[in-house]
């Protein structure tokens, strides 16, 4: 895993529908407006949040996870109009003996069901396997989000099984989690690309 090209700079993504960002404390409507939401975060280890001073604090946040080195949290926005977020999606747990990433993402309630997860997942996944170098990308979900359950698998992702009762997550107490993941030897047998790796 090359941790230095995620880290070095923040990685701007982009493809023909679709603009991955830093969110700046100029989106803090829109982050209010995904946070504040609790329909957003229904199966989420997330407790929302109604104060709008904790959410501006909360974009700083983002920034100083950056800086450490420990996560990478991207604004969602359409190519065409870069200055409305439509949701978030995280790179966290970076874990490099096997180098293995968690990935995390919600989207305000406005832009569901419309491809929007799907396309950023796929830009996110593109990126961690042929520019970071991760062999193992993976999300935990939520028995009954049916809806992200069927994106990660529209993405090529697979359930592995469930972990029952094995974790604790704010505002749900002990649950259940689903793990799916995608290895780089399936992305890139999918693509029809030989991987690329200086991994022994």
């Amino acid at each position: 895993m090359k941790l230095s090209h995620v880290f070095e700079q923040f990685p701007t993504l982009e493809s023909e529908q679709l603009l991955l960002k830093k969110i700046e404390v100029s989106n803090l409507n829109e982050v209010f407006g995904i946070y504040s939401n609790d329909q957003v975060f229904e199966y989420c280890g997330i407790i929302p949040k109604h104060n709008k001073d904790t959410v501006k604090n909360m974009i700083g946040h983002f920034e100083r996870d950056f800086t450490k080195g420990v996560r990478v949290k991207w604004g969602i926005f359409l190519k065409n109009n870069p200055y409305i977020l439509l949701g978030i999606i995280e790179v966290m747990d970076f874990n490099q003996k096997v180098d293995m990433v968690t990935i995390g993402y919600f989207l305000a309630e406005p832009y569901w069901g419309k491809g929007i997860a799907a396309q950023a997942i796929q830009l996110v996944v593109k990126y961690l396997f042929e520019t970071a170098e991760v062999n193992r990308i993976q999300a935990e979900v939520m028995p009954f989000n049916e809806r992200s359950k069927r994106v990660l698998l529209k993405n090529g992702f697979t359930k592995e099984g469930t972990l029952r009762q094995a974790h604790v997550w704010s505002g749900k107490g002990l649950v259940d989690l689903e793990i799916y993941s995608i290895l780089a030897e399936e992305y890139f047998a999918s693509i029809g690309k030989p991987r690329v790796s200086n991994r022994m």
